[in-house]
């Protein structure tokens, strides 16, 4: 099993790309079966989780052509099964976006339970909800079956503002009869981008952006071409361990207009950036301090959806609080499993009092030093690299994996920033 083996304590110094956002390949990959003609995509990142998806579309019968590095055309002419792979699935919860797509073209889908990041419960209720309130029937045993002979657009009100759920109701209702409103819609820079992806195809989308999305469904979409947006939530981890390292970073192509609560969070621990154009400056020199609340109380971190502080962006901000003076609240609201990685930053020095599933106190500064580490999801992988990354002495990180899921050569992106890091 690969590992990294870093020595920390280097400050990171230079110029970054970030891939394109994982959180809108998979939405738009899946959005391809919605046509038989082909839909181009640029900027697409090869991490595990893309190649994961476009295993299962493959298996569906869809035609995939690598064009470059970051471009596929995929073109679903001629999708033979209904069947999705349930080993695959098992990799991935993205799995469960292949279930709209497949429903609005094919009027069927047999769906294994997804799989992907163990951090909770995380339930799939809203996106069958929706299913039903469309005209769908949904069939549970051992696996989800989802039937329709016609979906027609409805008002819906979805019951959370799931992100994946807002996805699977919008692709399903593009092909829907009539018009859907789709109230309490997840509004999430990768919501924008699959509302965009299915308007160049075709599709009639208002609201993009709003929690109320208008949509009139259409007989048919067509083939597209479209450039998949940087990764806010790696750039949001780069700003974090410029700061952490005592660094100096640009980050290219960062599209800072999704930065605005990530930006205020870190102003609250001690970490200013400047946009430059498109580009972001992390510049050397921060305060690390942090900003308590009016009176001097203890000021807390939250996080809830768009354009709130994303939830996968959690675990980098108590390791950015891990090094700011001063004391502050962290309090995770949507996944009861995810702070449990705090146990590996209290390994390593860090001064954290889980005070239960879903609030932790984080009191800074620590000095970190060097552990074997496990990289248990995602998020926390990344969360732990950026903590050895600042620590005196070496790390040894296992399992990375599932940093791999959501990161593209994170490690060659580190060494050029003079990271002391290597994939064993």
């Amino acid at each position: 099993m690969a590992q990294f083996v870093i020595r920390g304590g280097r400050p990171l110094v230079g110029t970054v790309t970030p891939s394109g956002n994982k959180n809108a390949a998979l939405p738009l990959l899946a959005a391809t079966l919605l046509t038989d003609q082909p839909v181009v995509l640029h900027n697409v990142p090869r991490i595990r989780d893309v190649d994961t998806m476009l295993q299962l579309l493959a298996a569906l019968g869809v035609e995939i052509t690598e064009l470059a590095r970051h471009t596929f055309r995929l073109q679903a002419k001629n999708v033979h099964t209904t069947q999705l792979d349930p080993d695959l699935c098992r990799d991935i919860r993205a799995s469960i976006l292949l279930a709209g797509p497949m429903l609005a073209r094919l009027k069927q889908v047999e769906l294994p339970p997804p799989g992907g990041d163990v951090i909770g419960r995380r339930r799939v209720d809203t996106h069958f909800l929706a299913f039903s309130q469309l005209g769908a029937q949904v069939q549970i045993n051992g696996e989800f079956t989802v039937r329709a002979t016609e979906l027609v657009g409805q008002d819906i009100l979805l019951d959370e503002a799931s992100v994946t759920g807002t996805e699977n109701a919008i692709m399903a209702a593009v092909l829907a009869k009539g018009t859907t409103i789709s109230r309490n819609a997840a509004s999430e820079p990768h919501v924008q981008e699959l509302c965009e992806l299915l308007n160049l195809m075709g599709a009639r989308i208002e609201g993009i952006g709003s929690n109320t999305l208008f949509i009139q469904g259409v007989d048919s979409l067509h083939g597209a071409e479209f450039t998949i947006g940087p990764d806010y939530l790696e750039i949001g981890s780069f700003i974090g361990v410029a700061a952490i390292t005592g660094g100096e970073i640009t980050i290219r192509q960062a599209a800072p207009q999704h930065l605005g609560m990530i930006r205020l969070v870190f102003e609250r621990l001690g970490i200013k950036f400047t946009a430059q154009g498109e580009d972001v400056l992390v510049p050397h020199g921060q305060s690390l301090t942090v900003v308590p609340d009016l009176g001097g109380a203890i000021p807390k971190i939250d996080d809830a959806p768009w354009p709130a502080f994303p939830a996968d962006m959690m675990s980098t901000a108590i390791v950015v609080a891990t090094q700011a003076v001063g004391s502050v609240l962290i309090h995770e609201k949507m996944f009861e499993s995810r702070l449990y990685f705090v146990d590996k930053l209290i390994g390593m020095g860090a001064r954290i009092v889980l005070c239960d599933p879903h609030r932790c106190i984080v009191q800074g500064p620590s000095w970190l030093h060097g552990e074997r580490l496990e990289s248990p999801d995602i998020r926390a992988g990344m969360a732990l690299l950026s903590a050895a990354l600042c620590a005196q002495g070496q790390s040894v990180i296992r399992n990375i994996g599932q940093i791999d899921r959501g990161y593209e050569h994170i490690e060659e992106k580190l060494q050029a920033l003079g990271a002391d890091i290597v994939r064993e």
